[in-house]
């Protein structure tokens, strides 16, 4: 449940950051500390916020060399799905989405159904999965609706 009180501050809090003059310091104080912080190149750092399983949103935060706020970005959006493709390493997909909420291996199948909860418009809740093999290789997407959603209680995926 704190989590979910959580993820209903964060509108707050990126609006009290401003790029260019808000310090990692600031970032911090507003986020706590990161989920991880992935190496960008030239000296900015990517920190992740991870607002799963109970939120439908994952946060990078991107920090310059100069320790100045770059970016906030959303990260589970049609865009960035779209940007996950067959053969693709799980190290790959895990940076651009952030952590997952679920991860369920299929052993008779070989796959692994990697889940991330997020929002499709203003209110209709969904579930994106990656699926992988053993190796860890994406072998193909899909969405659907949530069912641990309210309105999809009881519902089968």
């Amino acid at each position: 449940m704190a989590l979910v009180l959580l993820a209903g501050c964060d509108p707050q809090r990126i609006s009290e950051l401003e790029p260019g003059r808000s310090t990692e310091v600031d970032v911090r104080d507003r986020f706590g500390v990161p989920d991880n912080v992935w190496d960008a190149g030239g000296g900015v750092r990517t920190f992740e916020y991870n607002r799963q399983p109970a939120g439908q949103t994952n946060y990078m935060i991107d920090i310059g060399a100069d320790g100045r706020l770059v970016a906030v970005r959303q990260v589970l959006t049609p865009e960035n799905f779209a940007r996950i493709q067959g053969g693709m390493d799980m190290a790959e997909v895990r940076r651009l989405l952030g952590k997952p909420a679920k991860v369920t291996p299929f052993d008779l199948k070989q796959e692994i159904h990697h889940d991330w909860r997020y929002l499709d418009g203003p209110n209709t809740p969904m579930v994106f999965t990656v699926v992988t093999d053993r190796g860890m290789r994406v072998l193909r997407t899909e969405s659907g609706p949530d069912p641990a959603a309210p309105q999809n209680a009881g519902g089968g995926r």
